[in-house]
């Protein structure tokens, strides 16, 4: 015969029994699990302090075994003790009022995106997001018409919108510049990139002195120019970037966080409100786990990331690579020759991860091959300069097994 199932009535709560110094209790809640609870055990002087000197997860049959058990010991459970109860309410509640409260947050902000939009022509939709203009000017990308903007990308244009400090992490050709390059070409912000290669000093950065014509002549750097004249700034590869430039950032990093230049007797530099701060990194996070295959990334501590919102970039998925590859190519890439691209560069990919492949395999070359294919009718020979030349030989030994495994030679 089934033993009987037990509802929450029965079994959540606190169990005590009396003891020389005062009380032993279990207390049982639910788990995280489905059909699982958490017992915890303690001891008290008198008091429900105790500390708790166990805690695990069992099933409802093993839980069952422990009621038995607790009732020929003389555990009793506590009928004035709620706190079990409570915890449950709360936990089964918790999904639902969240989601109440986002969606009031939500109609709110569109609610003052509305007030303060004087004309549609000051804002632009992006995703699902509307992101403010600026104006043309010659550091406005060029807009990729083909950009795919992924619906995992709406966070991250949304925090563009609210001035938040936004680093993109992943691996190389993961499409993480290309990503605010876009946002900027649609909204009309220029943007000012600055790579982390080794060779970019403080002094290119931040500013330096000057002689010119016998006049000693104060030139801005990347970072307070952009925020004088309201640019984007993009700090590429941050994980290689010179503790001096990290320390000269972290000043910024705050939402309207002041420059002070230190160098120009202690000018502080107000950041415009068009002014963004952005980074990406390849080992940061993570994306620490893969710091052996980027030879020479840095550390970074909790603090500074902390300063930060994280987000990983993954390559694009094979059907999203596809109407790339469409978008990109047409009308002469079809379907079938998309996807089967776009299942090699996966496979590449995934290759990498494992390490078996040295070198990525971005969106960038995928287009850049199928590009030459189409104008040589020629998968191999068109990998020669998209691909094999830019990698080692046993990569491009191993691309070029991939390459036929999908691809059979022509009759």
């Amino acid at each position: 015969m089934n033993a009987p199932e037990l509802t929450e009535d029965e079994h959540l709560g606190l169990y005590q029994r009396a003891t020389e110094n005062g009380a032993e209790w279990w207390r049982v809640s639910v788990a995280d699990r489905p059909e699982n609870y958490r017992l915890e055990h303690g001891a008290d002087d008198g008091e429900r302090t105790g500390t708790v000197d166990i805690d695990l997860v069992v099933d409802a049959e093993n839980l069952r075994a422990k009621l038995k058990k607790w009732r020929r010991e003389g555990f009793a459970i506590d009928t004035d003790d709620t706190n079990a109860e409570h915890d449950a309410a709360e936990r089964i509640a918790f999904m639902p009022a969240l989601q109440r409260a986002a969606a009031l947050a939500a109609a709110a902000k569109q609610r003052h995106v509305e007030g303060g939009n004087d004309s549609e022509s000051e804002s632009v939709r992006i995703g699902h997001v509307d992101v403010p203009c600026g104006m043309d000017s010659p550091l406005v990308p060029r807009i990729n018409p083909a950009y795919l903007f992924s619906e995992r990308f709406n966070d991250i244009v949304e925090d563009i919108v609210e001035n938040r400090r936004v680093m993109l992490i992943g691996h190389t050709g993961a499409g993480k510049t290309s990503l605010i390059e876009q946002v900027a070409a649609r909204s009309l912000h220029g943007v000012l990139r600055s790579n982390m290669n080794g060779q970019t000093t403080v002094g290119d950065f931040v500013g330096f002195w000057t002689v010119k014509g016998g006049e000693t002549l104060w030139v801005d750097g990347v970072l307070p120019t952009a925020m004088r004249e309201g640019l984007w700034l993009i700090v590429d590869e941050i994980d290689f970037a010179e503790p001096s430039i990290l320390a000269a950032l972290t000043a910024v990093l705050e939402p309207h966080g002041r420059l002070v230049l230190k160098e120009k007797g202690n000018e502080i530099v107000a950041p415009h409100p068009a002014f963004r701060l952005f980074a990406t990194a390849n080992a940061v996070g993570a994306m620490s786990q893969f710091r052996h295959l980027y030879q020479g990334a840095n550390l970074m501590n909790e603090a500074f990331l902390d300063r930060w919102r994280v987000y990983l970039l993954d390559y694009l998925s094979p059907a999203e690579e596809a109407d790339v590859l469409m978008r990109t190519l047409a009308p002469h890439m079809t379907r079938t020759l998309a996807t089967t691209l776009a299942a090699i560069a996966a496979d590449c990919r995934a290759a990498f991860s494992r390490e078996d492949l040295s070198s990525a395999f971005s969106t960038r070359r995928l287009l850049d091959w199928a590009e030459l294919m189409l104008r040589t009718g020629d998968p191999e020979r068109a990998a020669g300069p998209a691909i094999y030349a830019k990698v080692s030989p046993e990569d491009a030994a191993l691309i070029r097994g991939i390459i036929r495994h999908h691809i059979a030679p022509a009759a």
